[in-house]
């Protein structure tokens, strides 16, 4: 994984999961990787896998099993999507449609682009 120097790095391992979460790799109740496994794939310290877990099971995205790992909160899938769609609307497509205007980008524009999108998909 790529890590960029606008967030910490345990909130980017954290969102990946997330990610993870969102795309169907682990469903609810799924056991995710241990904390060192986490931490060995994506090539950082296992004190930063222990702090991105933390912040997922302070959401109840994930929760322990003492002695047998993490799982995938039932509901998460939900969660996620719930609090990601809202800081969407909240802190990105204001921006997005700043920008829109100065460029004269309308809603139709918008469209087409979408569509061509779905195509290649």
């Amino acid at each position: 994984m790529t890590f960029t120097n606008d967030k910490a790095i345990y909130l980017q391992m954290a969102d990946r999961l997330s990610d993870e979460i969102l795309a169907g790799t682990y469903k609810d109740d799924d056991r995710i990787p241990s904390v060192r496994e986490y931490a060995v794939l994506l090539e950082v310290n296992t004190n930063t896998a222990v702090k991105a877990y933390d912040e997922l099971a302070r959401a109840n995205i994930i929760y322990n099993k003492r002695g047998l790992g993490y799982f995938v909160t039932p509901g998460a899938r939900r969660q996620i999507l719930r609090e990601r769609k809202q800081a969407f609307m909240k802190e990105r497509l204001p921006e997005l449609f700043r920008q829109m205007r100065l460029l004269g980008i309308g809603i139709g524009d918008v469209d087409e682009a979408w569509a061509e999108e779905q195509k290649i998909l």
